[in-house]
């Protein structure tokens, strides 16, 4: 079986082909149109995807060494995403299966960012997945192949989307995520103690105060700009501390919870250093076994939705052409 995954739901175009033989092919076509507006603006995205998706795809094919004639499956991204960058990719893989005769998978963007582990992985069931990227933050309790349980995820900000707004306040260019990440490895991530929200609940998160409590720290500050000349290093250090302390409590509150003896993480995020060392440290001290994905299979890429279709597919969980986008989970539920 080979399949075509294909990933618009935010500002990067991506195409991948995945076969019995693994993976043969993930092309991204990043978006640098945004960087000047500190974040994602919504309609420039979509149009950079209507520009790029038939390249992209065409790429994704060409590295696979095989023709369009070759795919048996599409999968594409469903959501949650912008409901304008996920209507060009949904579009563009239903007139494929149309022209094809093929059949479509709708994925789950959030499934596929937990199933990026077994692109060079097979983690055992049942496992838990800390699930953190832009937009979202979750713990869930895998059982079995899509048979989830979502423990608990953000009240509000997401753990990614944290970095990047704290990133903005602290004048880092977007994304800020993969800056502060690179400056906390040269800061003391003791330098200064900012809040760890939510403790008190085993498996909710909650970001916002930690942007604030950035906002109000630098504001004390007599001359800020030569406060973080002097030491944005090391606030990046203890931002960094303050939000990979919390995702990795959380993750131990949900493995004494559930008892599994595998983890994993997913998402953006998981690219994070600090985080990765200390799921590592986690993953010792609880005689877990610790999956993550390649870097290039974190953030959003087509990979994960290429390896998603194909598991789905195996289990005849195919999609009709009235298939639509959906912009959140809620209304995914709906």
């Amino acid at each position: 079986m080979n399949i075509l995954g294909i990933e618009s739901s935010c500002d990067e175009t991506a195409a991948a082909v995945y076969t019995d033989d693994g993976l043969q092919s993930n092309i991204i076509a990043s978006q640098a149109v945004h960087e000047q507006y500190g974040g994602v603006v919504p309609e420039l995205a979509s149009r950079a995807h209507h520009k790029t998706i038939w390249r992209t795809v065409q790429q994704s094919l060409d590295e696979a060494e095989l023709p369009l004639d070759a795919i048996d499956v599409v999968a594409v991204t469903q959501g949650p995403g912008l409901m304008g960058s996920l209507l060009v990719g949904l579009c563009f893989a239903k007139g494929l299966c149309l022209s094809r005769n093929v059949p479509l998978v709708g994925v789950n963007h959030m499934d596929a960012h937990i199933y990026a582990n077994f692109i060079d992985d097979q983690p055992k069931y049942p496992f838990v997945s800390l699930t953190v990227s832009g937009g979202h933050t979750q713990l869930v309790h895998v059982t079995g192949p899509f048979q989830h349980e979502l423990l608990g995820q953000t009240r509000d900000d997401a753990a990614g989307e944290a970095f990047d707004k704290i990133g903005k306040i602290l004048g880092l260019p977007y994304p800020a995520g993969p800056v502060i990440d690179e400056r906390s490895q040269h800061g003391d991530p003791d330098f200064h103690d900012f809040p760890q929200a939510m403790l008190d609940n085993d498996f909710e998160f909650s970001f916002s105060g930690l942007k604030t409590s950035v906002k109000y720290f630098l504001e004390d500050q007599s001359d800020q700009e030569q406060f973080l000349e002097n030491h944005l290093d090391d606030v990046c250090a203890s931002v960094s501390h303050a939000i990979t302390e919390v995702l990795v409590k959380k993750l131990r509150n949900a493995i004494e919870h559930t008892g599994v003896k595998t983890i994993a993480l997913a998402g953006g995020v998981s690219a994070n250093s600090m985080l990765r060392g200390k799921a590592t440290q986690l993953a010792e001290e609880t005689g877990c076994e610790l999956h993550i994905p390649k870097l290039a299979y974190c953030t959003d890429n087509a990979a994960m939705i290429a390896i998603t279709g194909y598991m789905m597919a195996k289990r005849r969980m195919f999609s009709d052409m009235n298939l639509k986008p959906f912009a959140n989970l809620k209304a995914l539920k709906k």
